[in-house]
């Protein structure tokens, strides 16, 4: 029996280790996003495409060639002589094998080559600022995770500390030294503390479930390691908007994008002026064919092969005198995108310095409601034992001490939520300078 105890002991207690839940680090999740996601599959993949386009835009500085192969037969009766036919069996074979090189088409394959070289390295820019907004997006999520997770603590310390209340309120009422109201106060003060604990497991649930939907992973047995996040300080606040200014504008992958379509879209313009220019084709051709016949006596095919050869050198020069207006609307339509690439430009530096400003002051106003925080709890933490201790002595009453414990519990939940807002708001100043998210 004790052996047959022991097994089953054992096995519950592996069973209990390998049905443990997964825990993720902030790390993990940034990671995984990174890997998984819908969207940054897809620019994996227009990537790739892109790497595809430049060695076709190789392919054409190389001659083109092609072969060719015929056969044919034919059966039928034949006049030999003026009234005289005979059955007629007729074999033609042929070969050939082309060659052709652009020459000069104004610059045309150059122009195109450098194009999609740009393209791809735009999108390679694009994706990278994807995967900046992903690390971001996921770490504003896990924080609002550790947010809710340090409200639910809050919360549970409140409702530990109201069933203790009961306690004391139950043991005076029954001695008889209080009457009876506190401790109908008490319970009153235990059950609205139970509401705000079921309240804060609720929105710690939905806030875990919001990041495994971000991650697009199953919401079951998901959980993140819980991090100690260091008490904030003006320590870790620029000083200076100035630099990430600077940085931003020198080295964001909006920018980069920006740029890169104003290059392309110079290309697209020499692209569409080339049509104004001549093109030159050179081509090369062999061909060498071979007949049969059953009345006739014919020399063996590769004789023949070798007999009917012959080669033949083109070259085409094709001058463009009018294109019905076409050329010139292409250039002029190349000369616009241009232009609009330029304003594009001009309009993503405005975004991105807005964006930053606002960054900046969102951070020093977070900053500041931190340290006012800091503050009122400090305060309210004093003005709550000072209630306590004259709830103790008798010269205050119950309502009036609860009236204290709720102006101290809104006071460390304000000081929660004004520390991760000021820490999610360092890191978005962060990834304005190209800081990892961590």
């Amino acid at each position: 029996m004790k052996s047959k105890i022991l097994v089953i002991t054992i096995l519950i207690i592996g069973q209990s280790i390998f049905s443990q839940e997964k825990v993720w680090t902030l790390e993990e999740c940034v990671i995984y996003a990174l890997e998984n996601n819908i969207s940054v599959l897809q620019a994996r993949n227009s990537i790739l495409s892109n790497e595809q386009d430049v060695i076709s835009a190789k392919g054409n500085f190389m001659p083109g060639v092609s072969s060719n192969i015929s056969s044919s037969m034919s059966i039928g009766k034949v006049e030999l002589y003026p009234g005289e036919f005979a059955d007629r069996e007729f074999y033609s074979s042929s070969l050939g094998i082309g060659l052709s090189q652009t020459i000069f088409n104004g610059f045309r394959n150059i122009n195109l080559l450098n194009q999609s070289k740009l393209t791809l390295e735009k999108n390679k820019y694009e994706l990278g600022k994807l995967r900046d907004d992903i690390s971001l997006n996921v770490a504003n999520v896990y924080l609002n995770v550790l947010f809710n997770k340090e409200n639910l603590d809050l919360a549970i310390s409140q409702y530990e500390f109201s069933v203790l209340q009961v306690g004391q309120a139950s043991a005076l009422v029954e001695s008889g030294a209080q009457p009876s109201s506190i401790l109908i106060d008490a319970q009153a003060t235990l059950s609205l503390d139970s509401q705000n604990l079921t309240i804060a497991k609720n929105n710690h649930e939905l806030a875990l479930l919001n990041l495994s939907q971000l991650l697009q992973i199953p919401y079951e047995g998901f959980d993140v390691a819980v991090i100690e996040v260091d008490i904030p300080s003006e320590n870790i606040m620029y000083k200076n908007i100035r630099p990430i200014l600077n940085y931003a504008l020198e080295n964001r992958n909006e920018i980069k994008v920006a740029e890169r379509d104003i290059e392309i879209a110079k290309l697209n313009t020499k692209i569409s002026k080339s049509a104004y220019l001549p093109s030159i084709q050179l081509g090369y051709g062999f061909n060498a064919a071979a007949n049969f016949s059953n009345l006739t006596e014919d020399d063996p095919f590769m004789d023949q092969i070798d007999e009917n050869k012959g080669h033949s050198v083109n070259m085409n020069i094709s001058i463009p005198i009018f294109s019905r207006n076409q050329t010139r609307a292409g250039v002029n339509k190349s000369k616009i995108l241009e232009n609009s690439s330029n304003l594009a430009l001009e309009q993503a530096k405005l975004n991105l310095e807005s964006s930053i400003q606002r960054a900046f002051t969102d951070a020093k106003a977070a900053l500041k409601s931190y340290q006012a925080s800091q503050k009122s709890v400090q305060a309210q933490q004093l003005a709550f034992e000072n209630s306590r201790e004259r709830y103790d002595l008798g010269a205050l009453n119950s309502f009036d001490l609860e009236q204290a414990r709720i102006r101290l519990l809104n006071a460390k939940s304000s000081l929660i939520n004004s520390k991760f807002d000021f820490i999610f708001k360092t890191k978005v100043l962060d990834y304005y300078t190209g800081k990892i998210i961590n």
